[in-house]
């Protein structure tokens, strides 16, 4: 159901929180409670603003045994793409900011990344493991665009022949072909492509800033044939809004080319619940009831499970079936029947002498 008239004018379009929950590292708030009484409150400005951070490392080891990566690279922190159910907005707080709508206006960017990367390929104990970029938030962000952060690093992985996995859901990676191909050549990089549902409506209001559902096949379907391995992540599902896509979804991305898929369903941890709780309840009023309880009732009765190993896919009978089908269909159109092995053995330092086995 549509959002009614009353609740329209009030709606925040193009953000997908439409508010700033409270950071918990914080001790104060502010709230704005009688505005008659307040003569110098500001407005906040509601337009994307960058903040330039400085960071002592780029690269980090990855200690979460079940997200299916050793290290990640995240040139930009928050995201503007404003997907209501993403793990990231939680990470936000650690920089001062809520996980609401700062997570999407306030863009943290990291534009000594590129140095810092070259740095931390330098170490002589650097052993060339796959990094991950986008672990955290995506990195072709719209902030990309303006920036050409990722290309950068795209461009320092090349030189050093250094392993790279990526995931956006942006289309601007088509911009970077050229580099992914020559990458792709080589074998050192796989992209996967996040698709979680092909309703344009759906998308719109869950992920208001991201590319359309059919862009995103469109950047399987050129990088596939550019030779550069492909793969979605049909993620978050949410049960009883996406789940039932995922024939479809699967079907379509291996028509595409892609040979490889992964599923998660939505865990709503930390800030992200009332952030979704609220969203959930102003566009999907009348089916809020039912979705809600069956995203408990795949992690135990809340809406959240933390375990390692079970926080990912959930629990339970509406899990089992999500799962089943899942993989049912993973085996009719023949995904993942290999699995993608980067190469580490060309790795070296540009002007050195020795390679890296």
């Amino acid at each position: 159901m549509a959002v009614d008239q009353e609740k329209e004018d009030n709606y925040l379009k193009g953000r997908g929180s439409q508010f700033n929950p409270h950071n918990h590292f914080l001790k104060n708030d502010y709230v704005k409670e009688h505005v008659e009484g307040i003569d110098d409150w500001e407005t906040e400005n509601s337009k994307t603003t960058f903040i330039f951070g400085q960071s002592r490392s780029i690269v980090n080891k990855v200690e979460s045994p079940d997200v299916g990566m050793a290290y990640s690279l995240n040139p930009y922190q928050g995201c503007e793409h404003g997907c209501t159910y993403c793990y990231a907005r939680n990470a936000h707080e650690y920089w001062g900011f809520s996980a609401g709508l700062d997570f999407e206006r306030k863009i943290i960017v990291k534009k000594d990344a590129p140095e810092l990367f070259r740095k931390f390929l330098d170490k002589k104990n650097w052993k060339a493991e796959v990094i991950s970029l986008s672990g955290n938030t995506d990195c072709y962000q719209p902030a990309e665009r303006k920036f050409k952060i990722t290309r950068q690093l795209l461009e320092i992985a090349l030189a050093y022949k250094q392993p790279v996995g990526l995931i956006t859901k942006n289309a601007l990676i088509l911009r970077d072909k050229d580099i992914l191909q020559e990458l792709a050549k080589l074998n050192l990089c796989m992209v996967y492509v996040s698709i979680n549902s092909l309703n344009e409506d759906l998308r719109s209001r869950m992920e208001p800033r991201t590319t359309t559902a059919r862009q995103r096949l469109k950047i399987v379907e050129q990088l596939s044939s550019a030779g550069i391995p492909m793969g979605v992540m049909v993620a978050p599902l949410v049960p009883g809004l996406s789940d039932h896509e995922v024939p479809l979804i699967l079907k379509t991305i291996a028509d595409c080319g892609a040979k490889n898929a992964g599923y998660t369903i939505v865990r709503l941890n930390g800030a992200i619940g009332p952030i979704f709780e609220d969203w959930l309840k102003k566009n999907y009023p009348d089916r809020f009831d039912k979705v809600w309880h069956m995203i408990q009732s795949c992690h135990g009765g809340q809406v959240n499970d933390s375990r390692f190993g079970q926080r990912m896919h959930g629990g339970g009978n509406i899990s089992k079936m999500i799962k089943d089908t899942f993989d049912l269909h993973c085996r009719l159109n023949k995904l993942n029947v290999n699995r993608i092995h980067l190469d580490s053995s060309l790795f070296q330092i540009p002007g050195s002498q020795l390679s890296f086995f």
